[in-house]
This record gives structure tokens, C-alpha cells and sequence, in this order.
């Protein structure tokens, strides 16, 4: 079982604020939510539908997944905390609008400590049915006035994040001519292949859903397709994408990886601390993933004020100048641009969090 009020995972900043779990019998509801902090403001972090083994791994992930949002929302700029949620069960066979509605109930009664969005199995869809019950969503559907689909920006800023990988390692912030592989071609990925099929590379994918493989070759036949994610890391690579789900990157995979660079949109692609100083040492140049792949989370986070997608975007362009920083920070203080990045995000949380303690 996950230590809840343990040590925290990194560094010294607070533990877990709240944690609640939500049950309704009759739509067969079970949810954990996680709020990490509020240092910068109300948590905001998607809704993952999973069908997970066990009521532990649902909380180990949802742990891990909040305390990520918080970080990844600090160095995104935003002025909110780190909060998730999963839903445990199997999102094609379980989901009802019941359910939703229910979920939505639980949301609404934080009564604005956490913002809830998509994640894996939830869609701009979902979002509007848990609306129903709740004011505090957001990644609602167009129609709606929300955002929509969160993947646009989240590959996009995934894009960012690679082109100053790229900068950092070859001296050009173009994937031009190098051989990029994409570890899942899901949601996040198949956008991910188009923008860097635009930018010229060569693009290497697969993926567990033979579906998803089979709409990136619909639309570019000439992407190789390899076994599995086992075969992926030993291909010859320059830059690896991981953006299934994490821990991708552990002990076995590490010292058979091929590729220069890491930069994918996966959530906790670490496995276990001290992964990230293998990869250095190793010469692997890691882009922590939840600094590029908070597009999607700058995308949901502008609808809170009213959502305008040009200015959305621009502030998600702005990843690249973040990752850049961070691997500056990282070689002037010798160490893994993951420690960097934490760093800057716990420096971020600390400053701006003290200013909460000024009266009004």
C-alpha cells in the first residue's frame, strides 16, 4: 500500500493535501481523487479511466500523477496546484452517464480545490456530462465552450520540447533528417508523428492498438512500424518519444536504449529515481516530460478565464524556451536536467506559494 502521509517522492516540498475517495454503488463508481498542493492555487489535473488490477495501484498512480501536475503546472506558468483523479474500471465497458454524473458530484463537493479535465479514457465528451453536476471542469467540448480536444497542444508542446533537445545536442532546433520514435500513437502521439513529419524527419511508431497504427500509415505510408516498445528502445534511434503510459524508462531499458534524446509525452516516464542519472550518465539528454507535455494542461487551464486557443497556443510555444532553460541550468550545475527542472519548479511552488501567507 502507498505511503500517503510518507516521505515525499522528491525534494522537500509538502506532502499529499488531500486525497478522498468516491464511491456510488449503483453506477458503479469508484474514484480517487488526489490533491498535491494549492501552493499556487486551485489543483487542476485530468481524470484517468483505468482498469486498474488492484485499489493500490489505482492510488500509487493517482499519487504520483497529482504530485506531477503540480510540478508541471509551476513550470507551465499557471497559477494553479497539482491535483488528479482515476476512475477505476474499464472505460469501453464501464462508463455510463450515470457514472459521470455521479463523479461530478465528488468534484463539486472540493468546491474549487481541484479543476478536473481529460486524461487516458476520458474525452471532451466525458467532460460535459460531469459538467452536468459540476462547475468546476474544464477541456469541455467546443460546443461547449471549452477547449476541446487537449492533445493538440499537448503534442505541440511535446514538438517544442524536442526542437531545444535538439538545439542542445546537434546546434539546430529542427528534427530535419533525424530518425524519431514514437512509442505510442494514441491520442497525443498521431499528432505528435504529423508535426514531425512537417518538420522532415524520419519517423519510427508502434503501439499496443493496431488501430492507431493503421491510421498513421493510412496517412503516412512511409513510417516504420516496429514490434513493440521492447523493440522500439533497442532501434536505432536519435530521438525516443515515449507517449504511452510511464515508467517506460527503468533499469532494463536504459542501457539498451539507442536514441540521444528523450523527449516524449508520457506522464512519469521515470520508473524509480536515480533513472534520470543512468540516462546522464549514459549521454542521453532527458527532457523532463512533464515540462513538454504541459501543452495540453496550458490548453485546459486557459478555459478558466475564457478560451482563446491563439493565446493558448503561444504560451504553450513558450515550452521550448523553458526546456532550453532547464538544460542550461542543468549543465551549469552538474546535474540531470530532471533535477534541474524540479529545482525550478519547487523554487516557483516555495516563492509565490509564501506570498499566501501576506493577510489581505
Amino acid at each position: 500500500m502507498p505511503n500517503v502521509f510518507g516521505a515525499p517522492h522528491k525534494g522537500t516540498e509538502p506532502r499529499h493535501e488531500q486525497v478522498v475517495f468516491c464511491q456510488d454503488e449503483a453506477s458503479g463508481l469508484r474514484a480517487i481523487i488526489a490533491v498535491y498542493s494549492t501552493a499556487l492555487g486551485p489543483s487542476l489535473g485530468g481524470t484517468r479511466f483505468y482498469p486498474y488490477g488492484s485499489e493500490e495501484e489505482a492510488l500509487a498512480d493517482v499519487l504520483n500523477l497529482s504530485r506531477g501536475m503540480a510540478y508541471k503546472n509551476a513550470l507551465a506558468g499557471l497559477d494553479l496546484g497539482g491535483g488528479k483523479a482515476v476512475i477505476i474500471g474499464d472505460p469501453a465497458k464501464d462508463k455510463s452517464e450515470a457514472m459521470l454524473r455521479a463523479y461530478g458530484r465528488f468534484v463539486q463537493s472540493l468546491n474549487g480545490r481541484y479543476y478536473t479535465a481529460c486524461d487516458v479514457g476520458t474525452f471532451s465528451e466525458d467532460m460535459d456530462i460531469v459538467a452536468r453536476e459540476c462547475r468546476f471542469v474544464t477541456g469541455r467540448t467546443v460546443a461547449h465552450g471549452g477547449a476541446g480536444d487537449s492533445s493538440i497542444l499537448t503534442a505541440f508542446g511535446v514538438f517544442q520540447g524536442m526542437r531545444a533537445a535538439a538545439e542542445t545536442v546537434w546546434g539546430r532546433p529542427t528534427l530535419r533528417g533525424r530518425r524519431v520514435g514514437v512509442e505510442g500513437v494514441g491520442k497525443v502521439g498521431h499528432r505528435l508523428v504529423e508535426h514531425l513529419r512537417e518538420d522532415g524527419a524520419d519517423v519510427v511508431i508502434c503501439d499496443v492498438d493496431e488501430t492507431a497504427v493503421d491510421r498513421v500509415r493510412a496517412l503516412h505510408p512511409e513510417v516504420e512500424v516496429v514490434a513493440d516498445a521492447g523493440a522500439m528502445v533497442r532501434t536505432e534511434l536519435d530521438v525516443y518519444a515515449p507517449c504511452a503510459l510511464g515508467g517506460s524508462l527503468d533499469d532494463d531499458t536504459v542501457p539498451v536504449l539507442a536514441a540521444k534524446v528523450v523527449c516524449g509525452a508520457a506522464n512519469n516516464q521515470l520508473a524509480h529515481p536515480g533513472v534520470e542519472k543512468r540516462l546522464a550518465d549514459r549521454g542521453v539528454l532527458y527532457a523532463p516530460d512533464y515540462v513538454v507535455n504541459s501543452g495540453g494542461v496550458i490548453q485546459v487551464a486557459d478555459e478558466i478565464e475564457g478560451f482563446n486557443f491563439d493565446r493558448a497556443k503561444a504560451r504553450a510555444a513558450g515550452i521550448y524556451d523553458t526546456t532550453r532553460k532547464i538544460f542550461a541550468l542543468a549543465s551549469d550545475e552538474g546535474v540531470p536536467p530532471a533535477v534541474a527542472a524540479d529545482r525550478l519548479a519547487e523554487r516557483r511552488m516555495s516563492e509565490v506559494g509564501r506570498l499566501r501567507g501576506i493577510l489581505l
